[in-house]
């Protein structure tokens, strides 16, 4: 029986997602990206995709049934087992081995002591409480030919996000015809984070509330790393699977910080330089998202703009925003769509 991470690692190898993986990852490949970023054939990939287990039985040759619950959702023939050197992984993939990072958390504490590497065959798609499409899907859905913009998020969509993906269609390396894919994370995140199903009904009813015919909706199985710069290229090269041709990157993507002094892990531009560095290699042009602030005077205008204008810029931090949720206060309109903080409210 595997756990929410597996099983989203399993849906994404199974149905194209991860492509060009057709299995979990053997040593060889597991090594070549944490050192080189790349798999054996030479391809970028940026993270390991890897079936965790303490189960000494288990050994190359043999066939196992994999199990979301009762439900059967692939079988993976072992092509290999082997000890990882966690540490090292962490430092390559994390920029850190310091269990303050959530993905050395995760690695350290939730993975066991063998990875295994072995070709898959899908059986069921996982159940979830949001529908999650294949890239055949997405991809027979967008229109051909015009430039599909990615915007990757793990949280509810708030104004500032919904002005930096409509705005990244006027960037000057996206065609005039352009569209945006808004493409959520809805497996695990990391503590603290807004339950899948919560941000689900948010994006859901956002959708509803904009009807943009420029703006596309779909949800990605994927749980999140927070591995900053690495993760970034992971995100990119998963959304070319699903026809992407240009992806946003913000301030601090996949970024963390520390659980005991709350210092950042990342700069907040390391990702986006990552990507611009790496995105043609991979295909896929990086959208730097814009820096916009709230204004009285003219609404969102981008952080440099009001500088030079003498404006003031409204804020609200995530943490005050929260507490006035919980309290009942009024939402100021600039900052959240009603209808996501109608949400947001009936859940807390």
């Amino acid at each position: 029986i595997v756990n929410e991470r597996q099983s989203c690692d399993i849906e994404l190898i199974c149905n194209g997602g991860f492509s060009p993986l057709e299995g979990f990852m053997d040593e060889d490949a597991y090594t070549s990206i944490v050192h080189e970023m790349k798999l054996p054939s030479g391809l970028m990939f940026s993270l390991p995709v890897v079936m965790d287990t303490n189960d000494e039985s288990l050994e190359p040759g043999m066939k196992v049934l994999l199990k979301d619950g009762d439900l059967p959702i692939a079988t993976m023939e072992i092509s290999s087992k082997y000890i990882p050197d966690k540490p090292l992984e962490c430092k390559m993939l994390y920029g850190t081995s310091s269990l303050e990072h959530p993905g050395c958390q995760m690695v350290a504490m939730e993975r066991g002591k063998y990875y295994m590497g072995g070709k898959l065959i899908g059986l069921n798609k996982p159940v979830r409480e949001f529908p999650c499409e294949s890239p055949a899907e997405v991809r027979a859905r967008l229109p051909e030919n015009v430039d599909i913009v990615a915007f990757q998020c793990r949280n509810p969509v708030h104004r500032a996000h919904y002005e930096l993906f409509t705005r990244a269609l006027d960037a000057p390396n996206v065609g005039e015809d352009g569209v945006v894919l808004v493409h959520p994370t809805c497996g695990p995140t990391q503590p603290g984070d807004i339950p899948g199903v919560v941000r689900y009904k948010t994006y859901e009813v956002l959708k509803e509330e904009t009807a943009n015919p420029r703006v596309n909706w779909a949800y990605l199985p994927y749980s999140m790393h927070m591995a900053g710069p690495r993760e970034a290229i992971q995100h990119m090269m998963i959304r070319k699977n699903f026809g992407c041709t240009h992806f946003i990157i913000g301030r601090d993507m996949a970024g963390c910080k520390s659980s005991i002094d709350g210092e950042d892990f990342y700069g907040a531009y390391d990702a986006q330089d990552f990507a611009i560095e790496h995105g043609p290699e991979l295909g896929v042009q990086a959208v730097p998202s814009l820096n916009l602030v709230y204004t009285e005077e003219e609404g969102y205008v981008t952080a440099e703009d009001a500088k030079e204008k003498g404006y003031e810029s409204l804020k609200l931090s995530g943490t005050k925003f929260r507490s006035m949720l919980r309290a009942g206060d009024d939402i100021p309109e600039w900052f959240a769509f009603k209808s996501v903080v109608d949400v947001l409210r009936q859940a807390a």
